[in-house]
């Protein structure tokens, strides 16, 4: 569809890319990747059309549409939600008023006369196309693709004139999206999604009929959505095949090569240098120094560019806390007639990694603001525990930050024992280099202060972070800087985010807040997505975590939601022999428990079969450690079950 020849494009002095072939087919589903400032965005921009580029030629396919998203900027007004969307269909719909003008017409006319056949060919050709197109499911098309990105029914008579920039740019990919483009440019198309508009993208890309290149932060976003990488690298394009994790090992052995050609050009350099030095001025040897000459002239030189030095950076261990970190009881939090979660009870213990998840206004930066401390609970209290200092990082933290100091001497300030140089590399890593870190805090946007913000907090933690979307505004590599760092720190995190690599990465269980409901899973998001597919199924009847699963009911971040599951109290975790008579109540909810397990078990012992059945049959190493994993966590399943059985049946027959 589209190919760049021998391309290039410069800023002054200053070459992006040079030289660059590309050939974009009507199936491209591409990342295009690099560091900060090597053109990325500026390549898309050429490849929209909105700029040019200064060397080579950019060809491309008669009648191809392309749709282009930048990172920021668009403004949408004059309409609601709804109608915004609907303007990209305004040749169907242009064409369904032809056809309703034509029906009309076809009644009127006479059967007999030129003008009824006219109009009836015409009719016909629209019907089919319309049809073909389907025009008839154009409000169905626009709720579905509103809904995925976030957007309630309520929100899509609302004017687009009231929401925010992120929600605006939520708008400008529903639009992109709806008009099926040939050829689809998102420069970043996730930073103002939530985890469950991410995902729903993701679904919505791997079914896309045609095209499309993708610029993303997010490397599981990437990875699941595209199969060739594209990078500018030392002013080169190079192409991959493969997702971005395949990239990233291509990569390195690519630059292996690079440098053993390198280091081998260098020593015939030397070699043929030294050569003419010592022979220059021999005439017996006039000959041979004259063929060196020209070989070295001929010699293209391999340039390496500068690699961005790794930074490992480990967090000032804070003091301990006790135990006991976070402790709610009764709690509920509405805002008017809102009522956002009711009759929570949950415990949070040190080392634990909280990750937060649910749809936009489910409650996450509600519950953050409450256990900091900034919001009061409308009913029931949260108590922190022994020697628990929090430190809370929000979306809009630049907002707290004093505008007329200089970055480093702020950030000098908050960390006395760490060295300058240190703090200097710290910052690099947050896209903060050379004269940038003299510069007042007060002329930075808004995402940079939060980016000099989230730094700041990493040179002093308190032992209780609470980090409601600190990924945002984030580079890979500052995002691997952050991740290393809260892998190393020996405090308590809890936080939101919507970049699935790094909740992966960093939880270590997932607090799930919907419909008023907070419900704990153990493991990363990956475990939470399966066991609630799970449960949708049917498959497997997995349940929030109870006093009588066998497991300690302290443990980890438990959550349990008042009114959501009835307890029995001990019942499970006791295996002494029953004194005295059960209350009756209590036996028959026992008795329907070990009716429910009787069930249960055999369930989980089918599917356990099911899953060593897929393991003898290879697919690929990713599938079998999938499938080993699975297996263990049913057998270790099976195992609590059983116990449970075992237990209750004992108290039972007493």
């Amino acid at each position: 569809m589209l190919s760049l020849q021998q391309a290039g494009k410069r800023f002054g002095p200053r070459v992006l890319f040079l030289e660059a072939d590309w050939l974009i087919r009507h199936d491209e589903k591409t990342a295009l990747v690099g560091t900060n400032g090597t053109g990325k965005s500026t390549l898309m921009k050429i490849l929209a059309g909105l700029e040019t580029l200064d060397y080579g030629s950019l060809d491309q396919t008669r009648g191809i549409s392309i749709g282009y998203l930048p990172q920021e900027g668009l403004e949408l007004a004059g309409r609601t939600v709804f109608e915004e969307c609907l303007t990209v269909f305004d040749e169907l719909r242009e064409m369904q008023h032809e056809i309703e003008w034509l029906t009309g017409q076809l009644a009127e006319l006479n059967h007999e006369s030129p003008e009824y056949q006219a109009a009836a060919e015409r009719y016909s050709m629209l019907q089919d196309r319309f049809h073909s197109l389907d025009g008839y499911a154009l409000d169905a098309q626009v709720g579905s693709v509103l809904t995925g990105l976030g957007f309630g029914k309520e929100d899509w008579a609302r004017r687009t004139s009231e929401f925010s920039g992120g929600w605006q740019m939520r708008i400008a990919l529903g639009k992109l999206l709806l008009a099926k483009p040939n050829l689809l440019l998102l420069d970043e198309p996730t930073n103002h999604l939530d985890l469950e508009s991410r995902n729903w993208l993701e679904d919505y890309l791997n079914d896309y009929p045609f095209g499309y290149i993708l610029i993303s932060h997010d490397r599981y976003f990437l990875d699941v959505t595209i199969d060739r990488t594209v990078e500018i690298w030392n002013k080169r394009l190079t192409i991959y095949q493969g997702n971005y994790t395949k990239y990233l090992k291509q990569k390195d052995e690519r630059r292996e090569q690079l440098m053993a050609a390198y280091r081998n050009q260098s020593e015939r350099i030397e070699h043929l240098e030294a050569f003419i030095n010592r022979f220059r001025y021999q005439a017996t040897k006039a000959k041979q120094v004259q063929s060196r000459i020209k070989e070295l002239e001929k010699i293209e030189r391999i340039e390496v560019p500068e690699e961005e030095p790794v930074i490992h950076f480990k967090f000032p261990q804070p003091p301990p806390s006790g135990r006991m970190v976070a402790e709610a009881e009764g709690l509920a939090k509405s805002y008017g007639c809102k009522q956002v979660f009711t009759g929570a009870r949950f415990t949070i213990d040190r080392g634990d990694r909280v990750a937060l998840v649910g749809v936009n206004g489910a409650g996450k930066s509600t519950l953050i603001k409450l256990l900091t401390g900034a919001e009061l609970p409308t009913v029931g209290t949260i108590r922190l525990g022994h020697n628990v200092v929090a430190e809370y990082f929000a979306q809009d933290q630049y907002k707290v930050l004093d505008p007329e100091a200089r970055m480093l001497d702020d950030i000098s300030r908050t960390a006395l024992r760490i060295p300058e140089v240190t703090l200097r590399s710290l910052l690099g890593c947050f896209l903060f280099s050379g004269d940038d870190v003299f510069k007042p805090l007060g002329v930075l946007s808004g995402g940079e202060r939060n980016r000099y913000a989230l730094a700041r907090i990493l040179v002093s933690p308190a032992n209780f972070l609470l980090l409601d979307e600190p990924t945002n505004h984030l580079d890979m590599r500052a995002k691997d800087v952050l991740l290393d760092a809260l892998a190393s720190y020996g405090g308590t995190v809890i936080f939101v985010s919507h970049d699935r690599y790094f909740i992966d990465r960093l939880a270590t269980r997932v607090l799930e807040i919907e419909n008023g409901a907070i419900t704990s899973y153990e493991g990363d998001y990956e475990d939470y997505l399966r066991r609630r597919e799970a449960q949708a199924a049917g498959a497997l009847a997995i349940e929030p975590e109870r006093p009588f699963t066998g497991k300690a009911a302290t443990a980890g971040a438990t959550i349990i939601i008042e009114g959501g599951f009835e307890e029995i109290n001990g019942a499970a975790t006791s295996a002494a022999p029953r004194t005295r008579r059960l209350n009756p109540i209590k036996q028959k909810q026992m008795e329907d428990r070990c009716a429910f397990l009787e069930e249960e078990i055999p369930r989980v012992e089918s599917a356990i079969a099911h899953t060593e059945e897929q393991l003898g049959i290879y697919v690929s190493s990713a599938e079998t450690q999938r499938l080993t994993a699975l297996a263990e966590e049913l057998r270790a399943q099976l195992a609590a079950l059983t116990t449970e059985w075992e237990e209750l049946m004992a108290q039972l027959e007493v």
